[in-house]
């Protein structure tokens, strides 16, 4: 008779549903076993203390990621108002040299009309005409 190997039992329980369960009753049944399984899967819960740890890690995460994207506005912000200084300062100098192109011609314009009336005047007042 050939000797029944552990591999031969692991596969006689994956095929038989009800031995499975009556096994597992048995072991469960056992206090060491039970206080075996509890310890196991205690291992693989999260305690109060984890929670608390988990939550302090995130709320550094939070406050990093606060600070960071801060920055980043702060920087994206004064990049902006740069730019938007220097356009100022490029419209203030175009209309202070419109300003004084308009000036420049209300003079031209003034001195032409004043001299179109006055030099008939003149010219009359001397005889010329």
């Amino acid at each position: 008779m050939a000797a029944i190997t552990a591999e031969d039992i692991v596969k006689l329980f994956e095929e038989d549903i009800r031995a499975r369960k009556r096994l597992a009753e048995l072991l469960v049944s056992e206090p060491d076993v039970r206080l075996a399984l509890a310890n196991a899967m205690l291992r693989e819960v999260a305690t109060k203390d984890d929670l608390k740890e988990l939550r302090a890690e995130m709320h550094r995460m939070g406050e990093e990621l606060r600070a960071e994207l801060k920055a980043y506005i702060d920087a994206k912000v004064e990049g902006l108002e740069k730019l938007f200084n220097a356009r100022i300062d490029g419209l203030e100098r175009r209309v202070s040299e419109l300003a004084a192109l308009v000036r420049a011609s209300l003079i031209a314009i003034t001195v032409t009309l004043v001299s179109t009336i006055l030099t008939p005047l003149v010219l009359k007042l001397l005889g010329v005409l």
